[in-house]
C-alpha cells in the first residue's frame, strides 16, 4: 500500500524581493509540516507551479489544472498535481506592480498572461493574483488529483460547509494499492466517492489516451522519429501552449519506449525561469510553454516537436538512424492501418456503409501495441546473448553485443548499435535479465510469439488481428474492472470564479490536519504490511535468433560444397598429405571469406585438439596457421560472429617443437589482427568462460558429461542453458542455509578469480609480439576499423613466426612512446581485470593479488618468447623462391641486384584474376632489379595454383615519370610493409611492397639510385652514351689525341665557329639585337650560358658570303648535304645544291646555307629551303620577328598544285602584327622594328611569288569564301579564320578550330566535305598563328596572305593531359565500382582524345588547302611542338612517300630531329629538366598517326607495331636518336657526323633506324602486308572523337616478358621440338594455353602470312638451303601474284592485297573479320576504273563502295565465284568494246558479268554447257589500244561468239585455262 498524497501545499503570488516587475511565488502553507522519512518535501514546486512566471492579472481567469513532474535525485518522480485559481490582489503585491508596469513594457516579457497598455490604469483598477493548490504524490492518478484538488476548490469557492482540514487530512492519510489490479473506493469526508484501479502489472506503463493523442498531433513519419531520436540518445524539445497537453506527449512517448525505460532528464514542463537546462549537454526530453519558443532558436542540437503545429524539426548537424528495414516500412504501414483504417477501404467500388473506429483509449493500447511488436521483433532472441556472470548472492548479467548484432545480421545497422550501446538497455539488461523475476507481456511475447509475427508479416489483416490481441490486454491492464462504481465529487458552479467570493483562501489549522495524519500512522503501524506477494517465474528465453533479413553476401554464399572443401583439407593437412592440401588452400583461402566456412574450419580443428594440446610438424603448423590468419583477417573489432572467440582456445593449443623444450604456439603467429586489442572482445569472452563455468559449478555430475567448448555460448541443444540453472539457483536461494549461501557465493567468486588469471595469461599470448626488442606496440585502438585488412588471401611465409613486427608502431597506450611494450601489454591487462572484476565482484584481495601477478605472467611470457624467437630464427625457412635473373640486352649492367619484393595486382584487374577471369598471375613474389637501363620485376604467382609461370613487367629507367611510397600489406603473411609505386609513361606501373627481409636502408638506396639513373646530371650519363663505350657513367670519357681532320674534330670545329659567329652577333652587332630574353615573357632556354660566354675571341669579319666558302666549311656543306633534309629537299625538287652552290635560277626556292654555322637559328637544320629572290643577309633580320628566331621556311611541296607548306615559330609582338596595324604611326623609335616588318613583309611576299599560280595573279580573294551553306549549317572544319573580314560570313572559324564545339560534320564521322565549299580563288598564303598573338591584327587587302588565327593548346596542357591518361589506362588501385564506364569517363576527364582529335582537325583544313593550291605557313607556339605535329602530320596525310618505312624515318628526321623539337626537355631526360616533367608531344604525333593508320590500314607500308616501338623508345633512351633538343647540341656532342668511318667491328646500335633496318632484314615485325597504296593518294581521316580509338599502346601487356619493344628479350626460349616420352606414351602436344594478359598474343598467334614466312625458312634450313630473307619472299609473292592476275583464292593469302580500290579504303580490318571463316573469300574492292583518280568527285562513289563491301561478301559466298577479274567485251553488232567484271562459277557452271566489281546484279549470263569452243582472238575495231594482241580471245557459244580482251597475255592465257578446265570437268 502507498499514500495517495505524500504533502499538499498552498503557493500564492508574492513581489520578488529583488523588486523587479516579476513576481515569486510564495509557500503559505504545507502539510504534513515535517518532511516524512521515505520522502523528502520537494524543492521549487512554487516554480512549477507557474511555469511561465508569477504574474498579476488585470481579470479573473477560470482556473487551471496541470499534472508537472519532478525527478529527485534517487530518480523517482513526483507528481505535482496544480490547480491554480485567481484573487483579488492585496494592496501591497498591486503597488510592486504598477510601480514596474512600465519598465515591464519595455522588457515585452511574452510569457505574461497579459499586458499592461503603457497607460496603466491607477492603482485603484482590481487586479487579480494567481493562488495554487498542489498535491504531491509519487502516485500516477491524475483524475483522482483533479478531482481532489477540484472538491477542496469547490468547498471554498462554493462556501460548502464542509472542515477543509479534515478533506486535507484525509487526502494526505489516504492509502491505495501498488498494483496488482485491485480497485479501492476512497472518499475524503466531503460527501464524495472516488473509485482508484491500479493497473495488473506494474511494469507496464499506463498511458490512458496520451500516445493516441501524440499520433494525432505530429502524424506517423514525426512520432517514428521522435520514437528514434529519444532510444538513440538526443535530446528531444516539446512546445505547446497547453501545460496539459506537454504532459501527456512526454508520458506518450515514454510510453512507446517500454520496455526500455528512459534514463535521461525528463521534463515534461520547465518552468521559465529553469529554461537554461536545455542547453545541457545530456539527453533529454523536455516539454516548454509555445510562448517560449523565440528562446529555443538557437540551440543546434534539439529536436523540437512543436504540437500545435504538428511539426518537428529536425536541425542539419543531427542525424536520426532509421529502424532497420523492413521493420521501419513494416511498422509505418500497419500505424497507418490503425490510424487510419477507411485508407485500405478508400478505393474500394463498393465500401461497407459504416467502420467501426476504436474509441480514442482503445486506439491509444493498439498504437502501443504496434511498438511492442516492434520491440520484440528487435530484441527477439536477446536472452540467448545474456552471459550469467555471477547467480549468488545477487545475480550479474552481461550482455554480449557483439554477438547479438552478429546473428541478427545486423552489425551495420547504425539504430540497433546505438540503442545496444544507450544506457536505456544497460538498463534493460539488468532489470529484465534476471533470470527468475515477475515477467509481463513483453517476456511472453519476445519469448512465444515470433515465429507468429515472422508468419504474419506479409498479411496485414493477420498483423492487424495480433496488435488488436495485444491492445486488448494492454486496455485491460489499466481497466482491470470494466464496471465501476461512478465517482460522485462536487464540483464548482459554472461560472463560479467570476463571483465576487467573500474571503481569499482561508489559512488552514495546521494542528488539525497534523493530528489526523498522526493518527493514521499510528493505525498503520500496528495493521502487517498489505503487501502482494509477486508472482516469480523463470523467465522463458524463446527460440533461438535468427537474421531480421536472411541476407547472402552475394558472392561467398557456403554451399556444402565449400565446407567440404574446408574439411577436406584440414583432414588432409592433419594426415599429412601436403601437396593435396596445397592443391586445395587456396580455393579454401576464398571460401573462408563465409562466415559458415569459418565456424566450419573452428569446428574442425576443434576435433584435432586432445587434452588441450596439438603438436603438429612444421608444414602443418604452417597450413594452421595460414587457414587461421584467413579466417581473422576479416574479423572487425567486435568480432560479432565468434570467429576469434572459437580459435582463441586453438591458437592456444595448437603448436610445434623447435627444438628441446621449446615450443612454439600457435598464437605467436596470429597476433597481427584489430580483434586482440580490443577490451570489448576480451570482456565478452571472459564472460563468457565464466558463464560456462559457473553453470557446470551447479550442474549435477551426472548432467555434466557433455560441457559446452569453452568459449562458445552454451548450445541449445544442451538439457538447460545457463539461465535455466541460474534461475532455479535463485528460486532455491531464500530456502538455503547461511552457510550453504556463504559457500556458494565463495565459489562462484573462486571460479570467476581463477577466470582472470587465466584471461590475464591468454592476453599475454596474444598481446606481447615475439621479437618484443622491436618495442612495436598494441595497434592504436581508435582507428581499428581502417586498419582491417585489405588482401584476401593470406598465407604465412616462413615457418618461424612469421609476425616478427606484430604490432603497428603507435600503440592504444597514453605514454607508447616513451615505455616498453612489456609495460603497455601490463597496463592494458591490469584495465581490463580491474573491469571485469568489479563487475563480477571479485574480492579486493583476489583484486590485489591479480595486480601484482600480472607483471610477472608478462615477465615469465616475455622470457619463453624470447628463446622461441631464437630457434625460430634458426628453422630453415620455407624455401623462398630463388630469385629469377633477368636477361639483359648487351651493354646492360645491374646496378642494384634483386631486392625481395612483392608485385602486387593495380586497377587493371587483367593480371589479378578477377571479374575478368583467367588466372591471377597477381599478385607475384619475386625480386625488382635496377640496371642501366630498365626497372625489372621477375618473380612468380603467389597463387599456387597458377603454376611454374613467370612474371616479368619491366619498364626503362627513363621512362620513370612518377614514384611514390606507399604502405601495404603483403599478400603472403599480411604485413604491414612498406612498399613502392613506380609509374612509367610506357604505360606500365609497378606496385611493390618489399619483403621483410629488405630493410629500410635497401629500400632507400634503390629509390635513390632510380632516381639517380633517372635524372643523370649529363646526357652524357645515359644509357644510350655509356652503353659499349669503356668508361662508366659519371666518370668523363678519356681524351683521345685526333689523327688528321676527322669528322669529329670537323664538328668541333664547326661548334667553336658558330659560338665565334653567335658571338659576334651578340657583341658587334648591337643596334640588331634580338628582342631580349625578358622582354618576351618566356623562360630562358636551357643554352643560355653558351650565349653568355661563348666567344673565346672575336673575329672582326662579318657572317661568311656563301660564295667563298672556307674548305673546313666546304667539308661541313658536303656533311649537311647528307643530312635527311637535304634528301628529302631534292627528291621534292625544292632546290639543287650543286659544288660550287651556283644557283639555277629558274627554280622559285633555293637551299641557303645561311644558318650552317648556326647562327641565325640554333634549333633549325644547318641547310634551310628560302625563296630564291631573298638575300642571306635578309634573313638574319627577318628572323628576328620570330621566337626563337624560327623564321619560316618551306619544308614540303605538293606535286600537283605546287603549293608549299612553310612553318616557323610563332610572331613576336611586333612581327606580323606590326604589318597588319595599320593605325600604328611609326613613331621615331620604331624605325628598326620597322625595317624588320619590312623585311619580313618582303619574305612573305617573296613566298607568294615563288609559287607558279600567283606568280601574276593580280587581285586575291580569301577564305572568306567558305560557303556559307558549309559553315553556318554544320561547320565541318570547325574553324579557318575570316579574320575580321566582314565579307559573306561571320562565323569565327578559329576560335572553332580550337574545337570548343564539335559541331555535326557535313559528312559522316567528321570526314571532310567536298573542297568545293573552297572558293576557286584564294589568298595565296594562309597563315595558321596562336589566336592569341593575332588579336586585334587587321588585314589589309592588298597582301596575297591571309592570317587564320586558331587556338591550340599549350604543352602544359598536354602534359596534364597525358598525366590524367595514364592514369586511366594504369590505374594504381582498382576502382571503387569497376564498370567499363568508369575506365570511359576518366579517359573522357583527360581530354587526350580531344586533342587528337583537334591536331587531325587543324592537319586535314591545311591538307585541303594545299590540295586546292593553297600554301600553308604554319607558325605556332615556339614553333617546335604543335607546329612540328601539325606540320609532320600534313605531310603525312599528302604524300604517299612519308607512308613508306623509309619515308617515315625521313620525315621525323627532318621535322623532328633536324628542326629541333626538345627531345630531351620535354622528355626531362636530366636533372635539369626535372622541374619541366614529361610532355609527350611525340607520343601524341605518333597517336595521330596510329588513327589515321587504324583508318586507311592498307596507305602504310610500316605496321602499327613500328609506332608502338617509337612510341617506346623515343622515351626509352636506348638510342642516341632522340636525345637533345636539336643538330646543334648533337654536333657540339659529335653525335652527328660520327656514324661514318668509325665503324669498329659489331657495335650495339646506336640510332634507332639503324636498328629498326637491322630488325627488318630477320623478321618482318614492322612490315604491314596489307600495304596496297594508291598513287597520289591524299588521306583525310575522319576526326571527331567518335572514330577515335584508343591506341592499345596504352591499355596491352604481356606479363610473360615484358615491354616486346626490345626485341632481342621479347623473343622467349625457343619451344622444344615434340618429342617421344621417355615412358613410350604419345609425343608430348606442343599445344599451350594462350592468356590474353600474359602471354604475347601476336607471337602465339601470328598471323597467316607471317606464319607462311616462318614456315618457309624453317623449310628451308631443314633442306640444308640458305634462307632466303622474308622481304625477298615476299616481294617475288606479290609479283608473282601481279602477274597471274587474281589467283584462285584459296592458294595464298596475298590474294588480300592485289587491288586496284579508289582512294578512300578506310579501315579494311573491318571487313577481314567479318568474312565467315573458311570460306573461299577473296578480299576484292572496288576497281571501277573512273573512281581511280583522286578528284572529289568521286567521293561519294566510294562512299557507297565501302558500304556494300560487308554485302558483297555475302553473295560471294553464296556464289561460290571460282574465278573473277575485269575483262574487256564486244558489244553486239556495231556496239563498243566495253571493261565488264566477269565471274567464273564452277558450281552453277556459267560466266557471269557484272558492270563493275561491286555490283550485285548481273548483267548477262553465258551458260558453259552451251560453250562449243574457246580460241585465241584477233583485235577488232574499237578494241583497246594498248593492249598486246595475244590478250584477245573468243568464246564460242551455241548461238553467238563473244569477242573479249584481257588486261595483258597471262591474265588471258589465265582465262582460257579456266574456262577450259570447267568445260572438262563438265
Amino acid at each position: 500500500m502507498a499514500r495517495l498524497a505524500d504533502y499538499f501545499v498552498l503557493v500564492a503570488f508574492g513581489p520578488h524581493p529583488r523588486g523587479s516587475g516579476e513576481g515569486q511565488g510564495q509557500i503559505l502553507q504545507r502539510f504534513p509540516e515535517k518532511d516524512w522519512e521515505d520522502n523528502p518535501f520537494p524543492q521549487g514546486i512554487e516554480l512549477f507551479c507557474q511555469p511561465s512566471g508569477w504574474q498579476l492579472c488585470p481579470e479573473r481567469n477560470p482556473p487551471t489544472f496541470f499534472v508537472a513532474v519532478l525527478t529527485d535525485i534517487n530518480s523517482e518522480r513526483h507528481y505535482c498535481a496544480c490547480l491554480t485559481f485567481w484573487e483579488p490582489a492585496e494592496p501591497s503585491q498591486e503597488t510592486t506592480r504598477v510601480e514596474d508596469a512600465t519598465e515591464r513594457e519595455e522588457e515585452g516579457d511574452e510569457g505574461g498572461q497579459t499586458h499592461l497598455s503603457p497607460t496603466a490604469p491607477a492603482p485603484s483598477a482590481q487586479l487579480f493574483a494567481p493562488k495554487t493548490l498542489v498535491l504531491v504524490s509519487r502516485l500516477d492518478h491524475t483524475e483522482v488529483f483533479r478531482n481532489s484538488l477540484g472538491l477542496i476548490y469547490a468547498i471554498h469557492v462554493e462556501g460548502l460547509n464542509v472542515c477543509l482540514e479534515n478533506v486535507i487530512g484525509n487526502l494526505l492519510t489516504c492509502t491505495v494499492p501498488l498494483a496488482g489490479g485491485s480497485q479501492r473506493t476512497i472518499s475524503l469526508g466531503a460527501g464524495d466517492r472516488q473509485v482508484i484501479q491500479t493497473p495488473l502489472a506494474d511494469s507496464l506503463p499506463v498511458s490512458r489516451c496520451s500516445v493516441a493523442l501524440l499520433f494525432r498531433q505530429l502524424g506517423i513519419t514525426n512520432v517514428l522519429s521522435l520514437f528514434c531520436a529519444a532510444l538513440t540518445e538526443h535530446k528531444v524539445l516539446f512546445l505547446s501552449r497547453s501545460y496539459q497537453r506537454l504532459a501527456d506527449a512526454c508520458r506518450g512517448l515514454l510510453a512507446l519506449l517500454f520496455p526500455l525505460r528512459y534514463s535521461f532528464t525528463y521534463v515534461p514542463i520547465l518552468p521559465a525561469q529553469l529554461l537554461e537546462v536545455l542547453s545541457t549537454p545530456t539527453p533529454f526530453i523536455i516539454g516548454v510553454n509555445a510562448a517560449f519558443q523565440a528562446e529555443t532558436q538557437e540551440l543546434l542540437d534539439v529536436i523540437v516537436a512543436d504540437l500545435d503545429g504538428g511539426t518537428v524539426t529536425i536541425p542539419e548537424c543531427v542525424h536520426i538512424p532509421p529502424l532497420p528495414e523492413p521493420l521501419q516500412s513494416q511498422t509505418h504501414s500497419v500505424l497507418s492501418m490503425v490510424l487510419d483504417p477507411e485508407l485500405e477501404l478508400a478505393d474500394l467500388a463498393f465500401p461497407p456503409p459504416t467502420t467501426s473506429t476504436s474509441s480514442l483509449k482503445m486506439q491509444d493500447k493498439e498504437l502501443r501495441a504496434v511498438f511492442l511488436r516492434l520491440f520484440a521483433q528487435l530484441l527477439q532472441g536477446y536472452r540467448w546473448c545474456l552471459h550469467v556472470v555471477r547467480i549468488h548472492p545477487e545475480p550479474v548479467i552481461r550482455f554480449h553485443k557483439a554477438a547479438f548484432l552478429g546473428q541478427r545480421g545486423l552489425v551495420e545497422d547504425d539504430f540497433l548499435m546505438k540503442v545496444l550501446e544507450g544506457m536505456a538497455f544497460a538498463g534493460f539488461v539488468s532489470e529484465r535479465g534476471v533470470p527468475y523475476r515477475p515477467t509481463d507481456l513483453f517476456d511472453e511475447l519476445v519469448a512465444h510469439e515470433v515465429a507468429r509475427m515472422r508468419a504474419d508479416e506479409n498479411h496485414p489483416q493477420r498483423v492487424l488481428r495480433h496488435v488488436q490481441e495485444l491492445a486488448e490486454q494492454l486496455y485491460k491492464n489499466e481497466n482491470p474492472y470494466p464496471a465501476v462504481a461512478m465517482h460522485k465529487v462536487q464540483r464548482p458552479g459554472e461560472s463560479s470564479h467570476l463571483r465576487r467570493v467573500p474571503r481569499p483562501f482561508p489559512r488552514l489549522d495546521e494542528g488539525t490536519v497534523q493530528w489526523i495524519v498522526d493518527q493514521a500512522a499510528a493505525k498503520m503501524q500496528g495493521a502487517p504490511p498489505a503487501v502482494k506477494a509477486e508472482r516469480r517465474t523463470t523467465v522463458p528465453s524463446g527460440p533461438p535468433m535468427t537474421a531480421i533479413l536472411e541476407r547472402c553476401s552475394g558472392l561467398h554464399v557456403n554451399s556444402a560444397r565449400r565446407l567440404e572443401v574446408v574439411r577436406n583439407c584440414i583432414s588432409y593437412v592433419f594426415e599429412g598429405k601436403m601437396l593435396e592440401a596445397k592443391k586445395l588452400l587456396p580455393a579454401v583461402l576464398r571460401a573462408l571469406k563465409g562466415r559458415a566456412a569459418r565456424r566450419c574450419l573452428a569446428q574442425e580443428l576443434h576435433l584435432h585438439v586432445q587434452q588441450n594440446r596439438a603438436v603438429l610438424d612444421h608444414q602443418q603448423f604452417d597450413f594452421v596457421v595460414r587457414m587461421m590468419n584467413c579466417c581473422l583477417q576479416d574479423c572487425t573489432s567486435l568480432d560479432e560472429h565468434g570467429i576469434a572467440a572459437a580459435l582463441l582456445p586453438l591458437v592456444t593449443a595448437f603448436c610445434r617443437k623447435l627444438s628441446p623444450g621449446v615450443t612454439q604456439f600457435a598464437y605467436s603467429c596470429v597476433q597481427e589482427h584489430v580483434v586482440w586489442s580490443t577490451p570489448q572482445f576480451w570482456e565478452a569472452m571472459f564472460y563468457g568462460d565464466v558463464q560456462t563455468h559457473i553453470r557446470a559449478l551447479y550442474l549435477e555430475p551426472t548432467e555434466d558429461l557433455a560441457p559446452a567448448q569453452v568459449g562458445e555460448a552454451p548450445s541449445q541443444e544442451d538439457e538447460r542453458s545457463a539461465l535455466d540453472v541460474a534461475s532455479e539457483q535463485r528460486r532455491l536461494w531464500p530456502t538455503l542455509s547461511r552457510e550453504k549461501q556463504q559457500e556458494l557465493v565463495q565459489k562462484e567468486e573462486s571460479t570467476v578469480f581463477s577466470q582472470a588469471i587465466h584471461y590475464a595469461n591468454r592476453m599475454s599470448y596474444l598481446l606481447l609480439p615475439l621479437d618484443s626488442s622491436k618495442s612495436r606496440l598494441l595497434r592504436e585502438r581508435a582507428g581499428l576499423g581502417d586498419l582491417e585488412s585489405a588482401s584476401n588471401s593470406l598465407v604465412t611465409n616462413s615457418m618461424a613466426g612469421s609476425v616478427a613486427e606484430s604490432y603497428d608502431t603507435e600503440s592504444g597506450f597514453e605514454d607508447a612512446e616513451t615505455c616498453d611494450v612489456a609495460g603497455a601489454v601490463v597496463r592494458f591487462i591490469n584495465r581490463f581485470v580491474d573491469k571485469v572484476c568489479t563487475e563480477s565482484g571479485v574480492t579486493s584481495d583476489h583484486l590485489k593479488g591479480l595486480h601484482v601477478m600480472v607483471p610477472d605472467i608478462v615477465q615469465m611470457h616475455i622470457e619463453t618468447l624470447e628463446a622461441v624467437q631464437r630457434e625460430s630464427r634458426r628453422l630453415p625457412p620455407i624455401q623462398k623462391p630463388k630469385l629469377l635473373r633477368p636477361r639483359l640486352l648487351p651493354g646492360e649492367e645491374c646496378v642494384l641486384d634483386g631486392l625481395r619484393v612483392y608485385l602486387l595486382p593495380d586497377g587493371r584487374e587483367e593480371g589479378a584474376g578477377g571479374s575478368a577471369g583467367g588466372p591471377a598471375l597477381l599478385p607475384a613474389e619475386g625480386a625488382v632489379f635496377l640496371t642501366t637501363y630498365r626497372v625489372i620485376f621477375t618473380g612468380m604467382p603467389t597463387d599456387p595454383l597458377v603454376g611454374e609461370q613467370v612474371v616479368v613487367r619491366s619498364f626503362p629507367v627513363a621512362a620513370l615519370t612518377k614514384e611514390k611510397r606507399i604502405s601495404v600489406q603483403t599478400p603472403v603473411d599480411q604485413l604491414l610493409q612498406d612498399g613502392l609505386q613506380l609509374r612509367s609513361c610506357t604505360f606500365q606501373l609497378l606496385k611493390m611492397a618489399f619483403d621483410e627481409e629488405v630493410g629500410s636502408d635497401s629500400a632507400e638506396l634503390f629509390r635513390k639510385q632510380l632516381h639517380k639513373l633517372r635524372y643523370p646530371p649529363d646526357i652524357r650519363a645515359t644509357f644510350a652514351f655509356t652503353l659499349g663505350s669503356a668508361h662508366t657513367p659519371g666518370r668523363p670519357p678519356r681524351v683521345t689525341k685526333d689523327k688528321g681532320p676527322s669528322l669529329r674534330t670537323l664538328s668541333r670545329n664547326l661548334v667553336k665557329n658558330a659560338k665565334k659567329t653567335i658571338g659576334r652577333q651578340h657583341v658587334t652587332r648591337k643596334k640588331y639585337n634580338p628582342p631580349s630574353w625578358e622582354h618576351r615573357g618566356q623562360p630562358p632556354p636551357e643554352d643560355q650560358e653558351d650565349e653568355i660566354s661563348v666567344s673565346e675571341e672575336l673575329e672582326p669579319s662579318t657572317l661568311t658570303p656563301s660564295s667563298a666558302l672556307k674548305p673546313s666549311d666546304r667539308m661541313t656543306m658536303s656533311s649537311l648535304v647528307e643530312r635527311a633534309c637535304c634528301r628529302d629537299y631534292q627528291r621534292l625538287g625544292l632546290g639543287t645544291l650543286s659544288s660550287s652552290l651556283s644557283r639555277a635560277k629558274s627554280e622559285p626556292f633555293r637551299i641557303s646555307p645561311v644558318n650552317r654555322m648556326y647562327a641565325i637559328c640554333r634549333s633549325y637544320p644547318g641547310l634551310l629551303i628560302v625563296p630564291q629572290s631573298v638575300q642571306d643577309n635578309a634573313l638574319q633580320r627577318v628572323s628576328r620577328c620570330y621566337r626563337q628566331n624560327r623564321f619560316p621556311v618551306v619544308c614540303w611541296r605538293s606535286g600537283r598544285s605546287k603549293a608549299v607548306l612553310l612553318r616557323s615559330g610563332g610572331l613576336h609582338g611586333k612581327g606580323v602584327v606590326g604589318l597588319f596595324k595599320a593605325q600604328n604611326a611609326p613613331s621615331p623609335g620604331q624605325s628598326q622594328a620597322d625595317s624588320s616588318s619590312l623585311e619580313q613583309e618582303k619574305y612573305l611576299q617573296a613566298v607568294v611569288s615563288s609559287m607558279p599560280r600567283y606568280a601574276d595573279a593580280s587581285g586575291r580573294n580569301t577564305l572568306s569564301g567558305f560557303s556559307s551553306a558549309h559553315m553556318g549549317s554544320h561547320g565541318k572544319w570547325g574553324s579557318v579564320r575570316t579574320s575580321g573580314r566582314s565579307s559573306g560570313l561571320g562565323t569565327d572559324v578559329g576560335s572553332r578550330l580550337a574545337g570548343r564545339d564539335a559541331l555535326a560534320p557535313p559528312q559522316a564521322n567528321g570526314g571532310p566535305p567536298d573542297p568545293g565549299f573552297l572558293r576557286p580563288q584564294r589568298a595565296a598564303l594562309y597563315i595558321l598563328g596562336d589566336k592569341a598573338q593575332l588579336k586585334g591584327v587587321r588585314s589589309d587587302p592588298l597582301q596575297q596572305w591571309e592570317l587564320v588565327p586558331i587556338e591550340v593548346f599549350e604543352a602544359r596542357q598536354v602534359k596534364a593531359s597525358f598525366k590524367k591518361l595514364l592514369k586511366a589506362c594504369v590505374p594504381g588501385c582498382p576502382a571503387a565500382e569497376p564498370s567499363p564506364a568508369s575506365f570511359l569517363r576518366s579517359l573522357e576527364d583527360s581530354e587526350w582524345l580531344i586533342q587528337i582529335h583537334k591536331l587531325l582537325q587543324v592537319s586535314v583544313l591545311v591538307v585541303e588547302l594545299l590540295d586546292s593550291g593553297s600554301s600553308v605557313l604554319v607558325g605556332l607556339e615556339d614553333g617546335w611542338d604543335i607546329t612540328t605535329q601539325v606540320v609532320s602530320l600534313v605531310q603525312l596525310l599528302s604524300d604517299p612517300f612519308y607512308r613508306t618505312l623509309e619515308g617515315f624515318r625521313l620525315l621525323v628526321e627532318k621535322e623532328w630531329l633536324s628542326f629541333g623539337h626538345r627531345f630531351s626537355h620535354r622528355g626531362a631526360h636530366t636533372l635539369a629538366g626535372q622541374s619541366s616533367g614529361f610532355t609527350p608531344v611525340f607520343l601524341q604525333f605518333l597517336d595521330c598517326v596510329h588513327q589515321v593508320h587504324l583508318q586507311f590500314p592498307m596507305e602504310f607500308e610500316f605496321s602499327q607495331f613500328y609506332l608502338k616501338f617509337l612510341g617506346y623508345h623515343h622515351v626509352s633512351r636506348r638510342f642516341r636518336t632522340f636525345l637533345l633538343d636539336s643538330d646543334y647540341e648533337r654536333i657540339e656532342l659529335g653525335l652527328l657526323y660520327e656514324e661514318k668511318g668509325e665503324r669498329r667491328g659489331q657495335v650495339p646500335c646506336r640510332s634507332v633506324w639503324e636498328y629498326v633496318d637491322r630488325l627488318s632484314k630477320r623478321t618482318p615485325v614492322f612490315h604491314n602486308y596489307m600495304y596496297a597504296p594508291e598513287d597520289a593518294e591524299v588521306l583525310r581521316p575522319y576526326s571527331n572523337v567518335s572514330n577515335l580509338k584508343v591506341w592499345d599502346f596504352y591499355t596491352e601487356e604481356t606479363l610473360a616478358e615484358g615491354p616486346p619493344y626490345d626485341w632481342e628479350l621479347a623473343q622467349g626460349p625457343p619451344e622444344p621440338p615434340e618429342e617421344e616420352r621417355s615412358d613410350g606414351g604419345a609425343p608430348q602436344s606442343r599445344r599451350r594455353v594462350v592468356w590474353p594478359c600474359y602471354d604475347s598474343c601476336p607471337r602465339a598467334q601470328p598471323d597467316a602470312i607471317s606464319r607462311l614466312l616462318e614456315e618457309l625458312q624453317r623449310l628451308e634450313t631443314e633442306l640444308g638451303q640458305p634462307a632466303e630473307r622474308w622481304k625477298d619472299t615476299w616481294d617475288r609473292v606479290k609479283a608473282a601474284q601481279r602477274l597471274e592476275g587474281r589467283p584462285d583464292g584459296r592458294g595464298t593469302p596475298s590474294s588480300l592485297l592485289v587491288s586496284t580500290a579508289p582512294h578512300h579504303r578506310r579501315s579494311l580490318g573491318v571487313y577481314l573479320q567479318e568474312g565467315p571463316v573458311g570460306s573461299t573469300l577473296s578480299l576484292s574492292l572496288d576497281s571501277d576504273q573512273s573512281s581511280g583518280s583522286t578528284t572529289s568527285g568521286s567521293r561519294q562513289a566510294a562512299r557507297r563502295s565501302t558500304s556494300t563491301l560487308y554485302s558483297q561478301f555475302q553473295t560471294a559466298e553464296s556464289e561460290n565465284r571460282s574465278y573473277e577479274g575485269t575483262l574487256y567485251k564486244k558489244g553486239a553488232f556495231m556496239k563498243p568494246w566495253k571493261a565488264r567484271w566477269f565471274v567464273l562459277d564452277k558450281t552453277k557452271h556459267q560466266l557471269r558479268y557484272y558492270d563493275h566489281r561491286v555490283d550485285t546484279e548481273c548483267k548477262g549470263v553465258i551458260d558453259l554447257a552451251e560453250v562449243e569452243a574457246v580460241a585465241p582472238g584477233t583485235p577488232t575495231m574499237g578494241a583497246p589500244k594498248t593492249v598486246d594482241e595475244k590478250a584477245f580471245f573468243d568464246v564460242k557459244t551455241t548461238r553467238r561468239v563473244y569477242n573479249f580482251c584481257a588486261q595483258d597475255v597471262p591474265s588471258a592465257q589465265q582465262w582460257v585455262d579456266r574456262i577450259q578446265s570447267c568445260l572438262s570437268d563438265a
